[in-house]
Parts: structure tokens; C-alpha cells; sequence
């Protein structure tokens, strides 16, 4: 297929070499020379201009920072019915919905496909995809989706863009508390290797124990690849989903209101591993 693919960052650049490895056209268009660059020296075709990158792609692919750059870059960008474009960014649900039904009164279908996995899987194309869309729409593309990682359809649009973001509420929150018991149990005398080596065989264990404190906190690389006020970002994406539908959620909003804390404490370009300097000095 002919792929737009917008947005040629962290996880972009990755995904849409991945896409040019397995015999796709892909125009990719993003603001950074050095993303342009990447994708070209992978194959790939790099586009001047936005509409340029859509011009008679059949899809279009985002991988963008937020909704309110999903939005612009949808409005912006003039797509032709018929196409169908799949926001792979991390973008409020509801919102997602809402654009949905706009693109479809043009003839376009928009579809939600958010992932988890983070720089090293998008790399080796072993994503989590989590879509949301009609089944007929997501099994067109399914060919494309099954070259980044392995999909899930959650639902109808939007269902993708919220089981993300209460993933990743999730995530942070074992984060922290992960973080904040290695400290104490630190400070203790305990040694942290011994700790992770005990909780990944009880019950605390998580992502945070099994994969970001060893391989990112312990080194001191602090390089997931994923920011810390993106992941922010996400956090309060599902506490105001939260809220939109009624329900209860107390500790999301306290885990939200501290890493809030935390991204004014620490450079802008902060990795989401480094709450845990946060809290050494907090």
C-alpha cells in the first residue's frame, strides 16, 4: 500500500522503517530534518509538505503528541475520500469520537490504534496495538497494523485511545509506588538488585520491577525513550475519562497530581524513569 505516515519521532521513525522493510510506499512528513533524514536513509520517501505526504496515500498513519496536533494536522491536511487514516497517537477518546464522525461525513474513516511497548519494541515490531474502530475497517488494515506488533480490537472508535491511556495511569502509578518502596527499602540497607530479584517473584512485581528499574533506573540511563510529561500527558487523559463517565477515581488523581510535581521539578526533556529523582529529592 501507498502509507502516509506523519509524525517521524521516537516511536514513528521506528514504525515507519519497519512498514518500508516489509515492501510498503511510505511518504513520511514530519518538522525535524533529522526524522526526515532517518526514514530516507531507511528507504523510505520524505514529503515537503503535509499535503504532499497525503496525496493519494490510501492511509494515513499519525503518530503525533497530542489531540489538539491530531486535529490541526486532520484539518489541515485535505485527505481525499476514501482514505483511511489511523491515529496511532496517544489522543483524548472522546475527542477521537467526535473527529470520527466529522471524517465520515466526508467519506474518510478514522480509526484509533495507540500503542504500548515503547522505543525497543517499536523497533523489532512487537507493539501492543490497541484499536478501536468497525471490524471491517480494522481488518483492512490489519496487514499493516500486524507489521508494528500485535493488535487487540477494544471496540468501536475511540476504545483503543482509552484502554491506552488507563494503561498507562496504570503504569505511572506502579511507577511511583514501585519507586517509592525501592527508596525506603534502599535507605533501609537494603540492596535494590535483591529487592527487584524478590518482588519479581511475589506479588508486587510489574512492569516497573521487571523492566523500567532494571533496565533503565539501576544503569542510571534514564532512557526509556518515552517523556515524562508525555506519560503525564496520558495520566490525565484517564482521569478525565474518568470523570466524564462518573466513576470514582481518588488514587489516579493523586498519582496524576504528583507526577504533575514531578514534571515541574525536572527538565522538560525528563524521561518518565526519572520520577525517581524526583522523589531522591523531594
Amino acid at each position: 500500500m501507498t502509507i502516509a505516515f506523519i509524525g517521524l519521532g521516537n516511536m514513528g521513525g521506528p514504525m515507519s522503517s519497519l512498514l518500508v522493510r516489509a515492501g510498503h510506499a511510505v511518504r513520511g512528513y514530519d518538522l525535524s530534518a533529522d526524522a526526515r533524514q532517518a526514514l530516507t536513509d531507511a528507504g523510505g520517501t520524505v514529503a515537503e509538505s503535509l499535503t504532499e505526504a497525503v496525496n493519494g496515500a490510501e492511509v494515513v498513519i499519525l503518530m503525533l503528541p497530542n489531540s489538539d496536533i491530531v486535529e490541526s494536522t486532520v484539518h489541515a491536511a485535505g485527505f481525499a475520500a476514501g482514505t483511511t487514516v489511523i491515529d496511532m497517537s496517544s489522543s483524548e477518546p472522546l475527542r477521537t469520537r467526535a473527529l470520527a464522525l466529522s471524517l465520515e461525513e466526508q467519506g474518510i474513516a478514522l480509526l484509533d490504534a495507540p500503542v504500548s511497548g515503547g522505543v525497543a519494541r517499536a523497533r523489532t515490531g512487537k507493539l501492543t496495538i490497541m484499536t478501536g474502530g468497525p471490524r471491517a475497517d480494522l481488518e483492512r488494515v490489519e496487514p499493516i497494523l500486524a507489521c508494528l506488533g500485535t493488535t487487540t480490537r477494544a471496540g468501536e472508535v475511540g476504545a483503543g485511545h482509552a484502554v491506552k491511556a488507563l494503561n498507562n495511569l496504570m503504569s505511572a502509578t506502579h511507577l511511583l509506588v514501585t519507586s517509592e518502596a525501592l527508596l525506603a527499602g534502599e535507605r533501609f540497607g537494603l540492596d535494590p538488585a535483591t529487592m527487584l530479584s524478590i518482588f519479581n517473584s511475589s506479588s508486587g512485581r510489574s512492569g516497573s520491577t521487571e523492566n523500567k528499574w532494571p533496565n533503565f533506573i539501576l544503569p542510571g540511563t534514564y532512557d526509556s525513550g518515552f517523556g515524562l510529561r508525555l506519560m503525564l500527558k496520558d495520566m490525565r487523559i484517564a482521569v478525565g475519562l474518568a470523570a466524564q463517565v462518573g466513576t470514582p477515581d481518588p488514587l489516579g488523581e493523586a498519582a496524576a497530581g504528583l507526577w504533575e510535581r514531578a514534571a515541574e521539578a525536572l527538565d522538560a526533556g525528563a524521561d518518565h524513569t526519572e520520577i525517581v529523582n524526583w522523589l531522591r529529592k523531594d
